[in-house]
């Protein structure tokens, strides 16, 4: 017995010992539940969990390591509610489906992932790929490669012809009839079909289509592409395997729909009317706007070439309107996530979104939590997430200035702390 109590004792030290253990001294630390900024923290990490968070700047013992940031704002890792890593824009992606295999897609996938990263966003829900984004998130998990956490759709699930049928453009011989399996769905019965198999496949959420959307090439950007018993199959399904739903929107009638069938967050939602702002508080749906992408797309359409033909009234009749849509619905008390459709613009330049929404009337902390608390109370991980608390997973980033001074100073990111293992310093 006294040979068992030994070695476990010897276990014991052999943990204390592989332990790492980091003291961060906080200029400023914005807490995101209170919506206050404290002023000299000190951040005690123990292995990937915060231990706890203390006053002053406490003595650090001989064994820890110190973070010195007391000349900083330090806040919980951010989340991106709309990003698509298996992307990004370029002036010959409509032709990359024919030239990119597979493994080409993850390894580019795989880069816009650490670029995400080091941009302060530790959490990301990807909507929409191939299916490699939730093999990337297999890997970022298993400590393969190098990425945030990720909340992967897979395949987003449209209607055929919809704004996510893979075929859109091709000629009759490549295009077929993709289905369930595709994400491509007609009816109620392929709707529950395309979530189970989602599911079947690894996802986290669930995505559609409800309307057309401005990259696919296909003529409207607006109109809505399913019915609503078809969307509330989908619902249904989803919320039996514990999948939330979101569904990329841009016109009034498919945002109604999808919002009485109970989607959980609207994405763009660009033609959105006073009406549907008042359903979706009547719901309790949120709307993430993603306005950096509506600036970028309608810039990009101004370059001669860079879209199809076929896309390029729509980006510039779309992607202009977002950030008022953005302003009216945050007015309205329209409940709002962080999100900004990365990859229709380049990665890494996530927190330009934080300015818009700023510009146009959003305090600047609640456009922090929108992209921290908030999130992770929709994605049901706030008991590890989205704040700087005792016990919860040490994700922390720091920025230079105060943001609430300063909002521009969100998309200067100098510190990155993911569970507890800093990426960048």
């Amino acid at each position: 017995m006294k040979h068992i109590l030994a070695f476990f004792l010897f276990l014991l030290s052999l943990a204390s010992l592989s332990a790492q253990e980091h003291y961060i001294y906080c200029g400023n630390l914005i807490d995101v539940k209170s919506g206050e900024v404290l002023s000299s923290k000190t951040i005690i990490v123990k292995n990937d969990v915060i231990h706890s968070v203390e006053d002053g700047f406490i003595k650090v013992p001989s064994k820890a390591k110190l973070i010195d940031l007391r000349t900083s704002t330090v806040l919980p890792g951010l989340f991106d509610m709309h990003v698509h890593l298996e992307s990004e824009t370029s002036k010959d992606n409509y032709i990359k489906p024919f030239t990119m295999n597979e493994a080409d897609v993850a390894f580019e996938a795989q880069a816009h992932a650490k670029t995400t990263l080091m941009a302060g966003f530790t959490s990301v829900r990807d909507l929409g790929g191939s299916g490699v984004n939730t093999s990337l998130r297999n890997a970022i998990n298993k400590g393969l490669v190098v990425g945030p956490t990720v909340y992967s759709a897979g395949k987003a699930i449209a209607t055929t012809g919809g704004h996510a049928d893979p075929t859109n453009g091709y000629k009759a011989d490549l295009m077929g009839n993709p289905g369930p399996e595709d994400g491509v769905i007609n009816g109620v019965d392929e709707a529950r079909q395309a979530v189970r198999q989602r599911y079947k496949n690894g996802a986290d959420v669930i995505k559609i289509t409800a309307t057309g959307g401005v990259l696919s090439v296909a003529k409207s950007g607006q109109n809505p592409q399913f019915f609503e018993d078809e969307i509330r199959a989908i619902v249904e399904t989803a919320n039996d395997y514990g999948m939330i739903t979101a569904a990329h929107a841009h016109g009034d009638e498919g945002m109604q729909r999808a919002i009485r069938a109970g989607i959980k967050t609207i994405e763009h939602g660009t033609l959105m009317s006073e009406e549907t702002m008042e359903l979706m508080k009547e719901y309790d749906t949120y709307y993430v706007p993603t306005i950096t992408a509506g600036k970028s797309v309608a810039e990009l359409a101004e370059i001669e070439g860079y879209y199809p033909a076929l896309v390029v009234p729509k980006a510039k009749a779309i992607g202009p309107k977002i950030q008022s849509t953005f302003e009216k619905a945050y007015k309205k008390g329209v409940n709002i996530a962080f999100g900004t459709d990365a990859g229709v613009f380049k990665h890494g330049n996530n927190a330009k979104e934080f300015g818009y929404m700023v510009e146009v009337g959003m305090p600047a902390m609640e456009a922090i939590q929108s992209a921290t608390i908030i999130p992770a109370q929709l994605l049901k991980v706030e008991a590890s997430y989205g704040s700087i608390d005792k016990g919860k997973m040490a994700d922390i980033i720091a920025v230079k200035a105060n943001p609430l001074e300063d909002i521009s100073t969100m998309t200067e990111v100098i510190f990155v702390m993911k569970h507890g293992k800093v990426v960048k310093r």
